[in-house]
C-alpha cells in the first residue's frame, strides 16, 4: 500500500545521520554496566595493621561474633530485621560465605584509619605493607579486590602521600616480579579541584613507565567527600570533568558520610548515612556517573557492634547489655544498607568484623526478597526481546537488559543467589555466564 510522505529520502538522511552521530557519541559516553564484578563492600584497615591473612582473620572473628550473639538462624533474623521465611536461607550462606570468602574488597589505609606519623615510620610501614600483599599475592590470601587510600593532596601532605604510594608500588613490584595484583586500585581522598585528578594520575603514568607496567594498569577511585567534589566554585557539577580527568583509569567512586556531613557543618550528632544532605550528595553521584560503568560505594556505619563489657565471667545482666548493644548495632547497619541498596548502592563500607555478618545479611535478604520478581521481569524482558527479532523489528533496549541481568550477576558474585535459582529467568548458565544481555540476545538471534 502505497502512502504520502512529505520528507524526501535525501532530507530525511540527513536527520538520520545527525541522529545516528549523536547516538554513536552519546554510547561513546556511556557505553554502561559490563557486568564484571563489583564487590558488596570495602573494608577499611589501618596500614600498619595489614598482613597476608587478614582478610582470614577477619572472617574468624566475624564467625565468633555470630557464634556468641546470633548463634542460630531465627535470632539472626530478629537482630537484623530480615523476614522470617528467609532466615534459615540467608543464615547458612552467610557461614559460609565468612568461611569461603569473609572480605570481598580490602582497603589499606594510609588516611584516617593511619594517621599522621613521622616519615621514617610512615616509610616503614609502607613497604612492610606491600611486602605483605607480596606474600598474600603468591598463596592466594588476597581477597578478590585490593586497593590502598594514600593521603588527600592537600598543601601538608600531598609530599607524604606521593611518597608512600612510590614506596608502597616499587616495593610491591619488587617483590612479585614486576605483576600486579588483579583488582588494585588507588584511593583518592577529599578532592577539592581537578588538580588533585590530573597530579595522580601525572605521577601514575611516570610510575607505570619507571615500573615497567603497561600503560593504564594502574587505576584511581575517588572519595566524594567534600562538597567541592559535588560542585565547582562556579556552582557547576565537577564529577563528570573529575572522571574525564581520569583519563580512563577511574573505576569507583566511594561516598564519605563522615567528612562530607562535617564539611556541611552538620553537628556530630546528627551525621549519619540517610541524613538529606548524604542521600542529596549521593544522588548527584548517581546522576553523573550513570551509564559510564564507573562502580559507586555507600559509606560506612560508625556505630560498631561491640558489648561494652568484656572478660571472660561476666553475669547475665552484663550480657544481656552486651547483647542489646551489639543487636542495636547490627540492626543500625542493616537498615543503612537496606537504605544503600534500595537507593541503587550495591556497595558500601566496612569497619569492623563484626559488621561482616550484617553486610552479608542484609544484602542476602535484599536479594531473595525480591528474587522472583525480579525473575519474572528478566523472562518477561527477554521474551519481549526475542519477539522483536521474531518479527523483524530491531530490539536495541540493551541497557535495561544489562541492568535486570546486573541484578542476578550480582547475587551470585557475593553469595545471595546460586546460578541454579537464576534459572527461573529463562536464561541457561552458559547465558548468564556470559555476562552480557548483548551478547545473550546474539546468540539466540543466530539459532536457527
Amino acid at each position: 500500500m502505497s502512502v504520502l510522505t512529505t520528507l524526501s529520502e535525501k532530507k530525511l538522511g540527513k536527520f538520520l545521520d545527525r541522529v545516528h552521530k549523536a547516538q554513536a557519541k552519546v554510547a561513546e559516553l556511556y557505553p554502561g554496566d559490563s557486568g564484571a564484578r563489583q564487590p558488596c563492600h570495602t573494608v577499611y584497615g589501618g596500614a600498619h595493621l595489614f598482613t597476608a591473612d587478614t582478610a582470614k582473620k577477619l572472617g574468624d572473628l566475624a564467625q565468633r561474633s555470630l557464634d556468641t550473639y546470633a548463634p542460630d538462624a531465627n535470632t539472626f533474623a530478629e537482630a537484623i530485621g530480615l523476614r522470617g521465611d528467609l532466615a534459615g536461607k540467608v543464615y547458612d550462606r552467610v557461614r559460609d560465605k565468612l568461611r569461603r570468602e569473609p572480605v570481598e574488597d580490602f582497603r589499606i589505609d594510609f588516611e584516617d584509619g593511619y594517621g599522621n606519623r613521622p616519615d621514617a615510620e610512615e616509610d616503614g610501614h609502607a613497604a612492610q605493607a606491600a611486602r605483605e600483599v607480596a606474600a598474600g599475592f603468591a598463596s592466594g590470601a588476597l581477597p578478590p579486590f585490593l586497593g590502598i587510600r594514600i593521603k588527600p593532596l592537600t598543601r601538608d601532605l600531598a609530599a607524604r602521600s606521593l611518597r608512600t604510594l612510590d614506596v608502597f608500588l616499587t616495593e610491591l613490584l619488587d617483590k612479585t616480579g614486576g605483576n600486579m595484583p588483579p583488582g588494585f586500585v588507588i584511593t583518592l581522598p577529599k578532592i577539592l579541584s581537578r588538580t588533585d585528578v590530573t597530579t595522580l594520575v601525572e605521577v601514575l603514568e611516570v610510575l607505570e613507565d619507571r615500573l615497567g607496567l603497561d600503560h593504564g594498569v594502574l587505576k584511581i577511585e575517588f572519595m566524594v567527600e567534600t562538597t567541592q567534589s559535588i560542585f565547582d566554585p562556579n556552582g557547576r557539577s565537577i564529577l563528570p570533568r573529575l572522571h574525564r580527568a581520569a583519563n580512563g583509569r577511574l573505576t569507583g567512586a566511594h561516598f564519605g558520610t563522615y567528612d562530607y556531613t562535617a564539611n556541611c557543618d552538620i553537628t556530630a550528632a546528627h551525621q549519619r548515612m540517610r541524613h538529606p544532605a548524604c542521600d542529596f550528595a549521593k544522588h548527584v553521584m548517581k546522576v553523573s556517573f550513570a551509564g559510564t560503568g564507573v562502580m559507586l560505594s555507600d559509606g560506612a556505619t560508625n556505630i560498631m557492634p561491640v558489648g561494652p563489657h568484656r572478660g571472660q565471667n561476666l553475669s547475665d545482666e552484663l550480657k544481656r547489655e552486651n547483647r542489646a548493644a551489639v543487636f542495636a548495632a547490627w540492626r543500625l547497619h542493616a537498615d543503612d544498607i537496606r537504605h544503600s541498596l534500595v537507593n541503587g548502592y550495591y556497595q558500601g563500607w566496612d569497619l569492623h568484623p563484626a559488621q561482616l555478618p550484617t553486610r552479608y545479611g542484609a544484602v542476602y535478604g535484599f536479594f531473595l526478597d525480591g528474587l522472583a520478581p525480579a525473575s519474572e521481569r528478566l523472562r518477561n524482558f527477554v521474551d519481549k526481546a526475542a519477539q522483536a527479532t521474531l518479527v523483524g523489528d530491531v530490539f536495541d533496549d540493551a541497557a535495561t537488559g544489562q541492568g535486570l541481568l546486573n541484578y542476578f550477576l550480582r547475587g551470585i558474585a557475593c553469595g545471595a543467589v546460586t546460578e541454579q535459582e537464576a534459572l527461573a529467568t529463562g536464561l541457561s548458565l552458559d547465558e548468564i555466564r556470559s555476562k552480557s544481555f548483548v551478547k545473550i540476545m546474539a546468540a539466540r538471534r543466530a539459532k536457527p
